[in-house]
């Protein structure tokens, strides 16, 4: 392993350099940084890494691995100096995290950091990070600045996609929403005469998002890069995150630890939108139960946003909080529809009464009624699978089935007079 002295006077070039408090804490970097590197990699603390960055003997540089753990969380200035001083000299920077908090990973990679790994390294993950850095900058999506990465409008589609955006919102906990999105996308993905077609389903519930879990699909780390850093977000690096299940339905999870909603600006959340609707013909989107800062962008996209509710009162008053909220700061409210699950049977003349009751109060129009799926929906969800592969003829799954039928008629037909 080399030193600073090494960094200086070794006639190799020295390609990359690792900065950490100890590098001793992080044996298994060593290996991996020798393995790929030789003796043109080195070795600085943050101190001496802000210095060696300002000399001419670090242009040379392809990259540098900031390895961190929880200890150094109390030096998160010096660590992005360290990241400012290397973008400043066009010096990709990787980070190597050791139980670190989200909060404080979140905050390193929105300052430029390149990519980033977990510690212990997964074997073979630093070799594919080096040979991905080594690659050219790809040519930016059209709606990004090619030169600084900045948005500067929306992506446009690609080829013909110009997807229609369903977010999905639950006015109380437990009403299936996260249900509901998952089985109205994977329905839109298996309509026949939809080969051609592309869907997909975005967790945006940060914190207790479980369409993972819907659909038995791990959470993949790729999922906090692209959250952290949207300005670099591309059509291939979002479909790089997601899963594909059953062979159609392209996934993008919750990020594996619990984040706070704030991270995300209306910015962010906007630029993964446009890319997925310039790649996808459906994006289904499942929002978290919480309003915040980024929900305006989803609604200003939204071509319908479902708010799933029951007949209950703590429905009835979030639904009174959130049309008040939305026309207090004049946001499109009539794009909201609204969805009551586990809806009174039609023989049950006295429930669907209370239905009409509660209409009326709100004044809104309930135009989906979908019926209690009973048990079999909550052992479809623990199996990881949609209704239709568990059981098929449960009739909650019929109805679902029948508005993603009507959805991709009504999008059909759009197109059709667009054509």
């Amino acid at each position: 392993m080399s030193n600073k002295a090494n960094v200086r006077t070794d006639p190799a070039p020295i390609l990359a350099c690792t900065i950490s408090r100890d590098v001793q804490r992080f044996d298994l970097l060593i290996d991996d940084m020798e393995a790929e590197l030789g003796e043109a990699w080195g070795d600085l603390n943050f101190e001496d890494a802000l210095v060696f960055l300002k000399q001419p003997d670090s242009s040379g540089m392809q990259f540098v691995a900031i390895a961190v753990d929880s200890e150094d969380e109390t030096e998160l200035s010096k660590m992005n100096e360290v990241i400012k001083a290397a973008k400043a000299k066009r010096i990709k920077v990787l980070l190597i995290a050791n139980q670190i908090s989200p909060s404080v990973l979140y905050q390193m990679q929105k300052l430029g950091a390149d990519d980033f790994l977990p510690y212990p390294l997964p074997e073979g993950a630093l070799h594919e990070v080096i040979e991905r850095m080594r690659k050219p900058a790809p040519v930016a999506l059209e709606g990004f600045d090619p030169v600084s990465g900045a948005y500067t409008g929306h992506a446009q589609p690609k080829g013909d996609r110009n997807g229609v955006i369903l977010p999905v919102h639950g006015m109380a906990g437990g009403v299936g929403a996260t249900t509901f999105a998952t089985n109205l996308a994977w329905e839109l993905s298996q309509i026949p005469g939809s080969e051609k077609m592309k869907t997909c389903l975005i967790d945006l519930d940060l914190q207790f998002g479980t369409v993972g879990t819907y659909l038995d699909l791990p959470r993949k780390e790729a999922v906090l890069e692209v959250l952290s850093d949207t300005g670099a977000l591309d059509a291939d690096s979002l479909g790089n995150s997601m899963h594909i299940f059953g062979e159609k339905l392209h996934v993008l999870t919750a990020p594996t630890d619990m984040l706070p909603l704030e991270m995300l600006t209306p910015e962010d959340v906007g630029r993964i939108l446009d890319i997925a609707q310039a790649n996808y013909d459906f994006v289904i989107v499942d929002m978290p139960h919480a309003v915040v800062s980024w929900t305006e962008a989803v609604l200003n996209r939204a071509h319908v946003y479902f708010a799933i509710l029951e007949l209950d009162l703590r429905s009835a008053q979030n639904i009174l909080r959130f049309i008040r909220a939305l026309k207090s700061e004049e946001l499109p409210h009539e794009r909201v529809r609204y969805v009551l699950n586990r809806a009174p049977r039609f023989t049950d003349l006295s429930a669907k009464a209370r239905v009409k009751r509660m209409a009326e109060s709100l004044d809104i129009d309930i135009e989906v009624q979908l019926p209690d799926g009973g048990e079999q929906v909550m052992q479809a969800n623990d199996h990881g699978l949609p209704l239709s592969e568990n059981s098929g003829k449960n009739p909650l799954r019929k109805e679902i089935q029948k508005l993603a039928k009507s959805l991709f008629d009504l999008n059909q037909s759009v197109d059709a007079k667009r054509a």
